[in-house]
């Protein structure tokens, strides 16, 4: 008989989601098709044909990421210029922003049809609008439902007590407190600038 320390007990692992286990296997399943789709494309309408299909792919796509980039930093200089004027930021564009754009660019520059197919779904105005409604309402319900000290939480509670996010130290005074007398007081000096 032995004496000594029990063995070591390990956390247990949490469970891994059903969707975590067949991602793998979706993959795999999307190459396969693909390259089957290409070799039956290959197949009806020439090589040369498969080839130009990819290569406009890409470059097509290359045009769509390229421009959604040149509008979201538009977008970005717009709103810090307007934010130094001290005026509200614009509204988001109705229809969905840029992020769905790019993902519908980053579908096309991948070679395969499938990819192409749903590259340029991802470009339909309507789609971009109900893929942007859809992922509001999912966060909203998301950070409605936060336990409280989670990062939905804390997103929930800036946004309620700081709706515009600013915040500017100082202090207030109202000009029934000043004495009657305009007699300079000792620390009327200059006050340093607010900054943002």
């Amino acid at each position: 008989m032995t004496t000594g320390t029990p063995p070591p007990t390990h956390p247990a692992r949490p469970p891994r989601s059903r969707l975590l286990r067949l991602l793998p296997l979706a993959v795999a399943a999307w190459l396969v098709l693909e390259i089957w789709l290409l070799i039956e494309i290959g197949s009806v309408a020439g090589g040369l044909t498969v080839f130009l299909l990819l290569v406009a792919g890409f470059v097509l796509g290359a045009a769509v990421i390229k421009r959604a980039g040149r509008r979201a930093f538009q977008n970005l200089s717009e709103t810090l210029q307007r934010q130094q004027r001290g005026e509200q930021p614009m509204p988001p564009e109705q229809g969905g922003g840029n992020g769905l754009v790019m993902l519908g660019g980053l579908l096309l520059m991948m070679p395969g049809v499938l990819s192409d197919a749903l590259g340029l779904l991802c470009l339909l105005p309507p789609v971009r609008g109900g893929v942007s409604r859809y992922a509001q309402r999912a966060f909203e319900r998301r950070v409605r439902q936060a336990p409280p000290g989670s990062f939905e939480d804390a997103y929930q509670q800036s946004r309620m007590h700081r709706p515009d996010g600013k915040v500017v130290p100082g202090e207030v005074i109202k000009n029934d407190e000043r004495p009657q007398d305009d007699a300079p007081r000792p620390d009327d000096g200059p006050r340093p600038p607010l900054t943002p």
